[in-house]
């Protein structure tokens, strides 16, 4: 894997550059959308690759491991091959997972023992079994095993549970360069900062990562209950520290407006559950700001829910119709949703690339936010 700046804004950090991988090239800053069981909620591969533009998409370890399970993901031939998908794919590790999802854990310097939430079956994650699981899904971007710490952890925990995860990503580390890719390509290993809301763990957690010398960096343990104000210092304070030669991941964020004010400290990739999960409940995301489909207001407002430059669907459907969907719940409303929402994202990231390239994405950034922070 490589990656290339193309562009630098003048007023702010924001960035463009070109991430090249087995699977193609990815231009940034990108958003990836969630695919967790080997499928984004509610929207087809094809509508990824031709209505939104999704340049790249994550899956999940913890849960392709419990199901469908390794054995056939091998079988396949790997997740692109599974699924269809042809372009990069991303790995969260399932650290998250195992500690929000599975009951009954416990974390040792050897690994996490989980039970399942499925049928409550008991499993064990090493670090080196997460990189070889990994491995076998065929992720072009595989992440380190990591505890993600809670937003209002005290300082001891947030302490030791950094200790945890870099003792972990020693291990990764080790894994990766003593094992073989599964199906004939490079994958690339990224390790993850932690370190909670206390600046200097996480300026510690941004140079023991750098020290591996990484394809590209992770931020995690943020947007899980802190202040959007720290979670925007933590940010800065990382950023600070990771090389500027190498892409910066931010983990599970967020809003459109946290996505803006993160390209403008220097952040680079990004995913979120948001676009899908809210729009599955009725909520689009737009140019205006937020709209709630379930409101009465919309029964009988004709006007199309893509009218303007920040999506790429190419769609008759009013939001009159949309709103009679949700009422009637119907299962195409879910669908057209988290296709709009995606689309909207995708051509969120492609005009801040834009407005990069340009030299005016702070201006165009400060003016934006004003609007996306509304409700309509």
């Amino acid at each position: 894997m490589t990656f290339n700046v193309t562009h630098n804004d003048p007023a702010s950090k924001a960035r463009t550059g070109i991430i090249t991988t087995a699977h193609g090239e990815i231009e940034t800053p990108v958003f990836m959308p969630v695919g967790t069981q080997a499928t984004v909620k509610a929207v087809h591969i094809s509508e990824l690759k031709d209505d939104t533009k999704a340049q790249i998409i994550l899956g999940n370890t913890y849960h392709l491991y419990l199901r469908p399970g390794l054995s056939i993901l091998e079988r396949a031939g790997g997740l692109h091959k599974f699924n269809g998908w042809e372009r990069p794919i991303l790995t969260d590790s399932g650290g998250f997972q195992v500690f929000s999802l599975a009951e009954n854990r416990k974390l040792t310097p050897q690994g996490a023992e989980f039970r399942s939430h499925i049928d409550g079956s008991k499993h064990f994650f090493s670090p080196e079994k997460v990189v070889d699981i990994q491995r076998i899904i065929g992720a072009d971007i595989i992440m380190a095993f990591d505890e993600c710490t809670p937003g209002d952890a005290d300082y001891q925990y947030a302490k030791k549970s950094l200790d945890l995860t870099e003792l972990w990503l020693e291990r990764c580390v080790r894994q990766m360069a003593t094992s073989e890719p599964r199906y004939g390509y490079e994958q690339s290993l990224f390790p993850i900062v932690q370190g909670c809301v206390y600046p200097d763990l996480r300026r510690r957690a941004a140079e023991n990562v750098t020290a591996t010398k990484s394809d590209g960096y992770a931020i995690g343990g943020l947007a899980v209950g802190e202040p959007v104000e720290v979670m925007y210092e933590m940010v800065e304070i990382v950023n600070e520290i990771l090389p500027e030669n190498r892409p910066r991941y931010l983990m599970g964020v967020g809003t459109p407006i946290n996505l803006l004010e993160s390209i403008e400290r220097g952040v680079d990739m990004f995913d979120c559950i948001m676009p899908t999960r809210n729009g599955r409940n009725g909520q689009l995301f737009s140019i205006n700001g937020t709209i709630n489909m379930r409101n009465s207001k919309w029964a009988d407002d004709f006007s199309l829910l893509d009218d303007n430059a920040y999506s790429f669907v190419d769609t008759l459907y009013s939001k009159a119709y949309l709103h009679h969907l949700f009422k009637a719940s119907e299962i195409l409303a879910l669908q057209i949703a988290s296709l709009h929402n995606l689309a909207f994202y995708q051509a969120l990231m492609k005009q801040a690339r834009d407005h990069i390239r340009q030299g005016d994405f702070k201006s165009w950034k400060n003016s934006l936010i004003i609007e996306l922070g509304k409700r309509v």
